[in-house]
């Protein structure tokens, strides 16, 4: 698809606002309605889905070209995607994949900016976006029991992703994890230095033949590997293999799963027990390619029509992403299986919730406007009277943990696997 595919989305758009905020039967207080982290931080119309819908026109007619300007309001986004499911509430358009083609354009026709270029420079010549040795990547699993499935033959593929693979305060969650597979007796493995990365954060920031180039590699090793199911930890990961790695038609032979996912199960299956108490208040971040951006690819073939003239019709009916499917109650299921453990809600919850703060490209282009994303989360969190804060993403938890290093909030955060693990 192509900017130019979603004219007819971008016409239709009513400028409603609609975007801006959470669908109103969700709102619980003013404090905690806004649904665009851009749209508060930039105070201004252009910052919204419906403001970059009508730049994307005017660039596709010729009314208007780059400024540094317009390319800032492209860029400050999380593509968190609350706006499209505001959106979808009432009107069946697709503002997310009009921003998504935006910054491919951008990118196609040269208007990028240097932090991304750093980040595609990286992934291009050591398989990462975070500026690192590829061959550092396998170091948090240095000294583990654990299978290469480049050297031998395993059921599950546990997929660290850039984030853990060399983010050194992290590694103990993904070693920890290795610990929680092992202890229920999965045939897990893993690619080491081997692994690279997912190829989402090129994606969102509209690089998309880096992105293809690092989806047919990841699809080609796993069915060569013979790998029946690829675990990750990494919500970006997750949303990259569910969403986005379908859209390019390549036959993905294995299932995709994400650790919350495969935990739950095994808890159900009796695989793994928690019996040890976790005397903790805590509250829930869904990560947002968890949460609303992890809806599996629904491809559509058909035409568009006016009945009457007026009322647009999909012929067959088009399934849209609403961000109802996504993983949401696996992580929370994981949680309350864990004895003297309360699990108490913020107001945005689920496909409504507030983003961490990394996504899009912003962490690395502007760290301000995701640490002030994270803050607010923070806020929201500390309001329920939580001791703790857990989320299930290394991104979240980057995010998090630089935001509390900064504000001082009092408050823990945990990864919910560290939880599980205490529990054992």
């Amino acid at each position: 698809m192509t900017l130019q595919d979603y004219r007819n989305d971008i016409q239709r758009c009513s400028r409603c606002s609609l975007c801006k905020w959470l669908p109103l039967a969700q709102i619980k207080s003013w404090r905690f309605a806004n649904a665009c982290p851009s749209m508060v931080w930039g105070n201004f119309h252009a910052y919204s889905a419906g403001g970059r819908m009508i730049a994307a026109l005017s660039l596709l007619d010729g009314r208007i070209d780059y400024t540094d300007k317009l390319v800032e309001i492209v860029y400050q986004c999380q593509m968190g995607g609350a706006c499209d499911v505001s959106c979808k509430v009432n009107r069946d358009l697709d503002p997310l994949e009009v921003m998504l083609e935006l910054r491919a354009k951008c990118v196609e026709d040269g208007q990028v900016l240097p932090a991304h270029m750093v980040m595609i420079e990286s992934l291009r010549s050591d398989d990462n976006v975070l500026g690192e040795l590829k061959a550092e990547r396998g170091k948090w699993a240095e000294d583990l029991d654990v299978k290469d499935i480049t050297k031998e033959k395993a059921d599950v593929l546990y997929f660290a992703g850039c984030r853990y693979s060399f983010d050194q305060d992290l590694w103990k969650i993904a070693r920890d994890t290795i610990a929680l597979l092992k202890m229920a007796g999965v045939d897990v493995g893993i690619s080491g230095k081997e692994e690279a990365c997912c190829g989402g954060r090129a994606f969102e920031i509209g690089y998309r033949g880096e992105f293809t180039k690092y989806a047919e590699h990841s699809i080609e090793t796993w069915n060569a590997a013979d790998v029946r199911t690829v675990v990750t930890s990494c919500s970006d990961c997750y949303g990259a293999f569910k969403f986005h790695y379908p859209r390019i038609g390549k036959k993905m032979n294995f299932e995709v799963l994400h650790i919350t996912e495969y935990l739950d199960r095994l808890i159900k299956e009796g695989r793994l027990k928690p019996t040890k108490k976790v005397p903790l208040q805590v509250t829930y971040h869904d990560p947002c390619h968890l949460g609303r951006l992890s809806e599996p690819y629904i491809p559509w073939e058909g035409v568009e029509r006016k009945v009457l003239g007026q009322v647009v019709i999909k012929d067959p009916p088009k399934e849209y992403r609403r961000g109802t499917n996504g993983i949401y109650e696996p992580p929370r299921d994981v949680l309350r299986s864990i004895q003297g453990l309360e699990l108490v809600e913020m107001e945005r919850i689920k496909e409504y919730a507030w983003c961490c703060g990394a996504g899009g490209g912003v962490m690395e282009a502007y760290p301000e406007f995701a640490q002030w994303t994270a803050d607010e989360r923070i806020e929201e969190a500390k309001a329920t009277g939580a001791e703790a804060l857990v989320t299930a993403c290394p991104w979240c938890e980057r995010s998090f943990r630089d935001a509390l290093e900064h504000n001082g909030a009092k408050i823990k955060l945990y990864d919910i696997v560290e939880l599980l693990l205490e529990a054992l």
